[in-house]
């Protein structure tokens, strides 16, 4: 049977170039950076010739890149990191609710340590609104951590217009780019962020690579000890192969980004256009500032998981929920946190387009998804009546 892969905010393929690029750096060129001789300097030189590409990609210097290994790790090293290093001068956070975990957690973890972490609200699109930020800054506050677009509804928050607020207070700002960096542009100058997260293989580059970018004369206290890789800032002997891999992959991005979201808008606008037709069926996310290859719906009276189950048996893999929190089984904190009942939220499905999606995908996806919600609402008894509908209602917009 045909795979049809409607998952990309989970992972991506790696492109094949890039795999190309890391290829010599398993075996013929294996050294450890931090060795003087032939092998180590060649080593570090392809992760300097790295840091280089990546730092383009968001208009960044080069010695502004951290590499880490995953998004989740400069997640953390962020938060934890600048609350650290900045806690003499208050222990106040704020995080929006529609973080990802690896954000909730380490806020979590600051208030076990004796901080203060207040949660952003956010509006029915996902939105977070700079007015209720500066309404929630006290003179404690040091650190702003706001993603700059959800995973699961697509959401391109105003991070430019929240930065403008915090500066206003001598506040940082940190957000979480990995389902943006590579897919939409990304200008950290523009943005006026001082660190921002991201991940290769969101943009057809390994797994085990990632990056934080801390702004110059920026202090962070480190995540991980042991040795003076990163400019002592990140310990450990690092992945060459993942790192050049992330390299190519930056630099191919910056090069088609805008052919990619030029390929990817349409199918994404044909699938929403297409959903909009079947019966309480709710878009969720903003229609038009989200990602470029993004449509999330949240479907009523049904289960994300059975969803999930029907489609795979017709080869389409998508995803309910984010990606480390659809195996929970519950309501997503991200939907409920835009006021979707718990009922409703249950009924999230996530489809993400990618580079190897054709037409033909879409024609397929658009033509099954809306016979399995048939399907299950044939059995399902809530559709019959016997639940409460009350609780149904209000995604972003009914379609």
């Amino acid at each position: 049977m045909k795979k049809y892969y409607f998952d990309h905010v989970a992972t991506n393929p790696l492109h094949p170039v890039v795999l190309e690029s890391m290829m010599p750096f398993f075996r013929e060129e294996f050294g450890n950076p931090l060795s003087v001789y032939e092998y180590g300097m060649n080593a570090k030189n392809a992760i300097e010739s790295a840091r280089g590409q990546v730092a383009a990609l968001i208009h960044a210097k080069p010695a502004e890149i951290i590499f880490t290994a995953s998004g989740a790790e400069a997640n953390n090293f962020a938060l934890r990191g600048i609350a650290l290093a900045r806690q003499n001068e208050g222990k106040h956070v704020l995080v929006s609710r529609m973080e990802h975990h690896s954000v909730l957690n380490a806020a979590r973890f600051l208030e076990k340590s004796g901080f203060t972490v207040t949660y952003l609200p956010v509006d029915k699109q996902g939105f977070v609104d700079p007015d209720t930020v500066k309404k929630m800054i006290t003179k404690e506050t040091t650190l702003i951590s706001v993603t700059h677009a959800s995973s699961e509804v697509g959401t391109i928050e105003p991070i430019r217009e929240i930065v403008k607020v915090a500066k206003e207070h001598n506040i940082m700002v940190h957000t979480d780019a990995v389902a943006t960096t590579g897919n939409i542009p990304v200008d950290v100058m523009d943005l006026g962020i001082d660190l921002l997260s991201m991940a290769a293989h969101q943009f057809y580059g390994p797994k085990g690579a990632a990056a934080l970018y801390v702004k110059q004369g920026t202090r962070i206290v480190p995540l991980i000890y042991g040795g003076i890789q990163e400019s002592g800032r990140r310990a450990g002997t690092e992945n060459v192969p993942a790192i050049v891999g992330m390299g190519k992959a930056a630099e191919m991005a910056a090069a088609e980004l805008q052919a990619r979201i030029d390929y990817l808008m349409p199918l994404r606008d044909r699938l929403i256009d297409t959903m909009a037709n079947v019966e309480r069926v709710y878009l969720t996310g903003d229609r038009h500032k989200r990602l470029p290859g993004h449509a999330s719906f949240c479907v009523e009276y049904i289960e994300g998981e059975a969803m999930l189950l029907l489609l795979a048996a017709k080869g389409i893999l998508s995803a309910s929920g984010s990606a480390c929190s659809s195996k929970a089984l519950k309501a997503s904190p991200v939907l409920l946190s835009m006021g979707i009942p718990s009922g409703l939220a249950q009924g999230s499905i996530v489809f993400s387009l990618g580079m190897d999606n054709t037409p033909e995908d879409i024609g397929y996806l658009m033509t099954e998804f809306p016979a399995v919600i048939k399907r299950l609402r044939e059995i399902s008894p809530y559709a019959q009546g016997w639940g409460d509908k009350e609780e149904g209602g209000s995604c972003t917009a009914k379609k």
